[in-house]
């Protein structure tokens, strides 16, 4: 356990610092001036995220992933349609509520909505795509068709967004979708549908073990779009600009941020503990020492998330808004930094991890860990700039989203399913913790670097997340594409080695 622990440490290390030694670097520029100060608490909290990083990830393995398998799978086995329905949607709804992504992205437009309605709305959402997983799994529905009915639901919902007068708020609409699937329940909810898929999938179907995320996504994105067109907003928007600077007091801080960080992590991952042990108590009934393991790694998880939350919190958010603030001066390393933020944020996110081991271990390494991690680095690295241009040159979100979109599902008709899958997972992942943290105060502090009013921030800063939810789909199915090209290559070759050797044969003869 603890050569384990020890290597979790390094891994959490390794994803951590490349935004650490970004921001060290610039600060040895004249484009940025952080002050002593405001770089040892910085440095502390990397230490934190490093620690946290850590102890989600020996979380998952001892608890997070192994709970969401025996929970999907001993329901599943049931065989009672309706209570698993019942079951999944009170599971998806509940645990969504305690998400702290969403909580990160409600308070920075809290002023113009209560973040409890978004949060509620959202849960929704993820318990209808827990539901729709189901079906999707016992009738074996191929994954692209749902997906091009959804989006093309949500593309009319627009359209009455935009007709209602709240074409502002796509950007942050979006985003809450992308958000949903953040640290705490995408190890837990990934794992439920690869619990179901054990049971109801053969195994031939690997693609039905991935999806979830993407569902989830899409679903919470369609309720935002119905509670843009009928709720009322409490007046004009104004940027809460305190979140974006670091407290001068230390001890105060760290104190505040680590309990409202323990408070909201607390509640997310007691919901999916009771409810496994509802679960446990009724269908599994695990021996008391498998029990204690996961009690350990719930901790784990409880700990790790919250250091890593604290530490956002405390200084990677204001010191990302201090950034992209800075970096209006000189627009090309704006561009440059902008890809390399995006880039490097891949590495800190804890679900991406996850994924990619799940991704791993259910193709049985068909699809590499390395090639999958570079797709999402270069997805999230473009969608950043794409972020950017959209500040600079001020043109509404679904400019980029439709087409960006309209390429991903297309796509999705011509590669094997498993990419597909995995894909639009990919993409869910991709906008964890670190999007609504860091890469999103990086986007608002370029509005403020612009002298933009708050209500131009609001519709051109929001809308980061979403851009980072949909180019890795691209660049996965690309490689997908990628895949199915070299297998046609290789078939044609080997059939025409058997050409060959027939021939030389009747010759012989």
């Amino acid at each position: 356990m603890k050569n384990i622990l020890l290597l979790k440490l390094k891994d959490g290390f390794i994803s951590i610092l490349p935004i650490y030694l970004i921001i060290i670097i610039l600060n040895f520029t004249p484009l940025l001036n952080i002050s002593s100060y405001e770089i040892g608490v910085l440095s502390f909290a990397t230490i934190l995220a490093g620690i946290g990083i850590a102890l989600f990830n020996m979380g998952s393995d001892l608890a997070m992933t192994p709970m969401g398998k025996l929970s999907g799978a001993n329901l599943t086995k049931q065989g009672k349609l309706i209570t698993l329905l019942i079951f999944v949607f009170v599971l998806g709804f509940f645990v969504t509520l305690a998400e702290p992504n969403l909580s990160i992205l409600g308070q920075q437009i809290a002023n113009l909505l209560n973040p409890l309605i978004i949060i509620v709305a959202v849960a929704f959402g993820v318990g209808l795509a827990l539901v729709l997983l189901v079906i999707r799994s016992i009738h074996k529905i191929d994954l692209s068709k749902i997906l091009l009915f959804l989006y093309g639901l949500a593309f009319a919902l627009t359209t009455l967004v935009i007709y209602t007068g709240s074409s502002d708020f796509l950007g942050f609409i979006f985003d809450a979708g992308g958000v949903t699937t953040g640290p705490v329940t995408v190890p837990f909810m990934m794992a439920i549908c690869i619990g179901i898929s054990s049971i109801l999938a053969k195994k031939a179907d690997k693609d039905m073990s991935f999806g979830l995320i993407g569902l989830v996504a899409i679903m919470s994105i369609i309720i935002m779009l119905f509670l843009g067109i009928f709720i009322e907003y409490n007046g004009d928007f104004t940027l809460d600009t305190s979140l974006y600077q670091i407290d001068t007091n230390f001890g105060h801080s760290l104190w505040n941020n680590f309990s409202s960080s323990l408070t909201s992590i607390l509640l997310s991952v007691a919901l999916i503990y009771i409810f496994f042990l509802i679960i446990n108590f009724i269908f599994i009934k695990l021996p008391k020492n498998k029990l204690l393991m996961i009690t350990f790694g719930v901790l784990y998880s409880l700990f790790g998330l919250t250091f890593f939350l604290t530490a956002v919190n405390m200084a990677y958010m204001p010191i990302a808004y201090t950034i992209g603030s800075s970096l209006t001066v000189n627009i090309p390393v704006l561009y440059i930094i902008g890809f390399v933020i995006g880039a490097v944020s891949v590495f800190a996110e804890p679900a991406v991890h996850v994924l990619i081991k799940q991704v791993n271990e259910i193709t049985d390494g068909v699809i590499k860990k390395r090639k999958m991690l570079i797709g999402l680095v270069i997805g999230v690295g473009i969608s950043i700039v794409l972020a950017i241009l959209r500040i600079i040159y001020d043109f509404e979100i679904m400019f980029i989203l439709v087409p960006a979109l309209m390429l991903a599902l297309g796509l999705a008709f011509f590669i094997p399913k498993i990419y597909v899958a995995v894909a639009f997972d990919s993409g869910g992942v991709a906008a964890g913790a670190l999007t609504s943290g860091f890469v999103l105060p990086f986007a608002l502090g370029i509005c403020h670097g612009f002298s933009y009013s708050d209500a131009l921030a609001l519709k051109l800063g929001f809308g980061v997340v979403a851009l980072v939810s949909i180019t890795p789909v691209i660049v996965i199915e690309l490689i997908g594409f990628e895949s199915l090209v070299k297998d046609k290559i290789h078939m044609k070759r080997q059939v025409e080695k058997m050409i060959q050797k027939s021939d030389e044969v009747i010759i012989k003869f």
